[in-house]
């Protein structure tokens, strides 16, 4: 399907996004068939006037144009993707990568057009790799997880640059803060190391990520009384990657190990592990960072005992006589990793206060991540709230990181895409709730046959017939009820990412091998009761048939 686009979206992500760090945008996708999403904008996708990276931009007519040109079709592939018009779809994915391929490159805000393309790419990449269909087997029981980048520069040292000292003097005193910025050799260092193409590569790849996240942070950080800059330990722990895990099993944004996080009230289940919930994980390290500061009187101790636990904090106090964080970095009373830890913040906060004088004033950020919440009645697989979202599978399991298994539990909040929260719901509850674990919805496309459909979920006709009435006569565009079952992979398997930072491209080809899969369905045993295909438009007001 869509194979001419599917070379050249390789080819512009392979060139045009090579060195850009993982991508973990969460698209939008509506059609005909979900009406009451179709003019909700497309998450992932940064809108022509908001984009964060955009801001310091100037914005000329031709860009605008060519912004909105490609946006419009790639709305239109969307739609005709979804009732089933592949043909039409590709003319109009073409068409919106040609508007933006073609632009010329002495456009002021050409930067403006490289991130859109990027954006669209991915998008389109997705749903042609992914394709929601059904009955392919995939890897999609493994977790991947990143490595924590903190694991990578923690343990080194670096010489100290002492051109910089009267440089920082001056920032700082220029600097207003809600924790004391102190300058030092260790912070010198780490200011020197971000400042290297290998350091900055780190710091350029959390800054980039911090899009994603920073609203969210700056929002339960003010809700709760912590410092904004304490932001900045979240780059340093994860490099705001939700599945980062260290070499400790310290796991999530903020790198909560079991302990600690069920004593904050994250919850870890076989099926679920809420310390990689991004929303959730950083209203416990704000609680956590709160009582922290409340037991020490001091943020540099309180980020220490963050880092190697109060314990460890508490028995170099104990044996100093020093309750100060840099009289303990003297008497090496700390763990190196936790020596370090306190200077590596300290060093983004001041380079990140300051970005004109390290280069940082233009950095594009990532889309905030933004959805819907639905809370499920019942035991759902996630292929089918991707068939209920109409989106491709990765794009829910991005989307809900704390997510360990193919199913979600009766009770748990999964996340889908900003503005499909009400007509997933209505497309949910078309199928019993009993089902959920199982079922699945298809979209019936142009040259389905009944019979290939049964075939791809290793069903009989007959059992379809049973609980679509109307199903011997398809539409592209038409939604049928799928009564399988799911089989999981026999055991969930575990896979860590060498790098914390990788290209788009590259995450891009991951993801899709990854998720492309639809697991095994077959068919239910047992009797079901007989329900209303649902045509095109009426998959939101469609009830069954008890």
């Amino acid at each position: 399907m869509l194979r001419s686009y599917t070379f050249l979206a390789g080819l512009i992500l392979l060139t045009a996004t090579a060195g850009a760090n993982e991508a973990w945008a969460a698209e939008g996708a509506t059609a005909e068939a979900l009406p009451a999403a179709a003019d909700a904008a497309i998450p992932g996708l940064s809108s022509l006037n908001s984009s964060s990276g955009d801001s310091g931009l100037a914005h000329s007519r031709e860009a605008d144009e060519r912004l909105s040109r490609a946006d419009a079709h790639l709305n239109s592939g969307r739609q005709l993707y979804f009732q089933g018009d592949l043909d039409g779809a590709r003319r109009e994915f073409d068409l919106a990568v040609d508007a933006l391929l073609n632009a010329p490159d002495s456009l002021p805000d050409h930067r403006r057009i490289e991130r859109r393309l990027d954006e669209i790419c991915d998008l389109i990449y997705r749903f042609d790799v992914e394709k929601l269909g059904a009955g392919q087997n995939g890897d999609q029981d493994a977790v991947v997880f990143d490595k924590a980048p903190i694991d990578e520069i923690s343990h080194m040292t670096f010489p100290v640059d002492e051109n910089l000292a009267p440089k920082l003097k001056t920032e700082l005193n220029q600097t207003t803060s809600g924790i004391p910025l102190e300058l030092s050799d260790p912070v010198l260092s780490y200011v020197h190391y971000f400042s290297t193409d290998r350091g900055r590569k780190i710091l350029l790849a959390g800054f980039q990520r911090s899009g994603r996240y920073k609203a969210l942070i700056e929002r339960v950080f003010a809700e709760e009384g912590v410092p904004q800059e304490l932001v900045y330990l979240a780059q340093a722990e994860s490099g705001f990657l939700p599945r980062a895990i260290s070499r400790k099993n310290a796991v999530g944004m903020w790198q909560f190990i079991s302990g600690t996080g069920a004593t904050y009230d994250l919850v870890h289940t076989s099926t679920f592990d809420e310390r990689f919930d991004p929303e959730k994980a950083t209203r416990a390290a704000a609680h956590y960072l709160k009582d922290l500061h409340a037991r020490y009187g001091d943020w540099y101790l309180a980020m220490a005992a963050y880092n190697c636990g109060a314990g460890a904090v508490d028995r170099a106090v104990e044996r100093t006589g020093y309750a100060d964080y840099w009289e303990l970095l003297k008497r090496h009373a700390l763990p190196k990793e936790t020596a370090n830890y306190v200077p590596i913040i300290l060093a983004m906060t001041i380079m990140a206060k300051n970005p004109q004088d390290y280069g940082l004033e233009n950095i594009e950020t990532d889309p905030a991540v933004e959805y819907d919440n639905i809370q499920l009645a019942a035991s759902t697989n996630l292929n089918l709230i991707a068939d209920a979202t109409m989106q491709p599978l990765s794009v829910i399991r991005d989307l809900n990181p704390s997510l360990l298994k193919m199913v979600a539990p009766a009770g748990f909040q999964i996340h889908v895409p900003k503005g499909t929260g009400d007509t997933a719901q209505a497309a949910l509850e078309t199928v019993p709730a009993e089902n959920r674990l199982a079922w699945r919805l298809h979209h019936v496309e142009s040259g389905d046959t009944l019979e290939a459909i049964a075939r791809s979920y290793h069903l009989a006709p007959e059992r379809i017939v049973a609980v679509n009435q109307g199903a011997d006569s398809l539409e592209a565009g038409d939604v049928l009820l799928i009564p399988a079952v799911y089989h999981p992979e026999p055991a969930r398997r575990v896979t860590r990412r060498g790098k914390a930072a990788h290209s788009k491209a590259s995450s891009v080809r991951s993801h899709a091998k990854k998720y492309s899969g639809r697991g095994t369905h077959v068919a239910a045993s047992r009797r079901v009761p007989a329900q209303v295909l649902h045509r095109k438009a009426a998959v939101r007001a469609a009830r069954l048939q008890r």
